[in-house]
């Protein structure tokens, strides 16, 4: 099969490492890549807003299944052009893709299908946002609606701060109204499932870390570091998520003429209560596709094909015993402003570790050398028997890297590790 990716980040080079080591590929272009996933790829210069460039390119190389990695290619119909030109595509359509592009149209379907979520409201007014605020008191969550790469959430501790950010949010918004909802207190995690129609294949859990400070202090990132699985994820806690929330989205925007077909990533906090959605996103997670991909047993392709064909029903995943964390080596300043065009050194001797794997996520090459080219740049992520071992691994890696612009969390996987040491 010939395959293209779209996308440059460190998701698309962890998709890009396991596509490339499918029995099924013939050849595996990327676009617009870096230069990590340049080492499974051909990288072609091709730009993917330009959806007829993208057909074109497809029909030329004989492309037999488009993989999109990012959201925003999504959530502009990406997928819809390409499959009404009759070329194969992984990631859903533009209404369904609606479920990460607009937090109102989430929250309404979980209202309507008894989703279980937190509390909310909408509003298109700053008055009435500061009314609720007022009347509710802090800690609460304020969402923008849209795209706004991870960092369209504030939750405010306090009602000073949620009064503050209410402007804020209303900017990130645009017109769009904003989603005001309780604060849910508890532990979470991240799920991902393939999903074609109603028919749902689960594959496994993770855990990220949203904000950019040890001890989740600071602002919310795109993500600092990820393991999995998520030990707070049961497998009871797993037929509750699929029963009363992944299934019923499933079967609603199939009752909709809108059917999902994709990877769906279910955000939860996992409550006193039990499971509730957060979000859902509508491709892999970053930095969770760079624990989930180390841990698949099965052949990423073959899955992907079945999920766009709609044969989900007749497949199957299987995980590797081990756990895998990532620590995200991002560049001071982020994730406010940054400087990029440092260079990073020593990227093959941390390669060079058992188990460890560096993913390229905001890189690009100048001659031999490896520059910095954004505020995560690399996911360094481990294998191990244990997440004390894993993350042992991925430290010691990290140490190998010569970048002083470049700055990580020191406490990955801290809830994991702590379960660890009690039992």
């Amino acid at each position: 099969m010939n395959v293209l990716l779209i996308g440059s980040g460190g998701r698309e080079h962890a998709l890009a490492w396991k596509l490339a080591a499918s029995p099924l590929l013939t050849k595996l272009y990327a676009a617009p890549g870096n230069p990590g996933i340049a080492e499974d790829a051909e990288i072609v210069a091709l730009k993917t807003d330009n959806h007829a460039a993208v057909i074109a390119f497809a029909k030329e190389k004989k492309i037999d299944l488009v993989v999109v990695g990012p959201e925003a290619p999504l959530t502009a119909g990406l997928a819809d052009d390409l499959i009404a030109a009759g070329v194969k595509v992984f990631g859903p359509q533009k209404i369904p893709a609606t479920l990460e592009g607009s937090k109102s149209f989430t929250k309404r379907l979980c209202a309507e299908n008894n989703i279980p979520t937190a509390a909310f409201i909408e509003t298109k007014s700053r008055e009435a946002a500061r009314a609720h605020i007022e009347k509710h008191g802090a800690p609460i969550v304020l969402k923008a609606d849209g795209l706004h790469a991870g960092k369209g959430v504030i939750v405010a501790m306090d009602k000073a701060e949620a009064l503050l950010a209410v402007d804020q949010v209303f900017a990130m918004g645009g017109n769009a109204p904003v989603v005001i909802e309780e604060f849910l207190d508890g532990e979470e995690a991240s799920y991902f499932c393939f999903v074609h129609g109603e028919q749902v294949l689960p594959l496994a859990s993770a855990q990220d870390h949203k904000r950019v400070f040890d001890n989740d202090q600071g602002p919310n990132t795109g993500g600092m570091g990820a393991y999995s699985p998520a030990p707070v994820f049961t497998k009871e806690i797993e037929q509750e998520v699929l029963e009363k929330i992944v299934r019923p989205t499933a079967r609603a925007l199939s009752k909709a003429g809108t059917p999902y077909s994709g990877v769906l990533y279910i955000g939860l906090m996992i409550t006193k209560d039990g499971p509730k959605l957060i979000e859902y996103n509508v491709r892999f997670g970053d930095p969770e596709c760079q624990v989930l991909m180390p841990r698949m047993k099965d052949d990423l392709l073959t899955l992907m094909l079945a999920t766009a064909n709609g044969e989900l029903d007749k497949s199957s995943v299987r995980w590797r015993d081990e756990v895998a964390i990532t620590v995200v080596f991002a560049n001071q300043g982020y994730p406010g402003s940054y400087k990029s065009g440092a260079e990073i050194r020593g990227i093959e001797k941390a390669n060079a570790i058992e188990g460890v794997t560096v993913f390229h996520a905001g890189t690009k090459r100048d001659g031999d050398k490896i520059l910095s080219n954004g505020g995560r740049v690399l996911n360094v992520t481990a294998l191990g028997k244990s997440v004390t071992e894993a993350r042992e691994r991925a430290y010691r890696a990290i140490g190998l890297i010569d970048w002083p612009q470049g700055f990580y969390r020191s406490d990955i996987g801290w809830r994991a590790i702590e379960r660890e040491k009690a039992r």
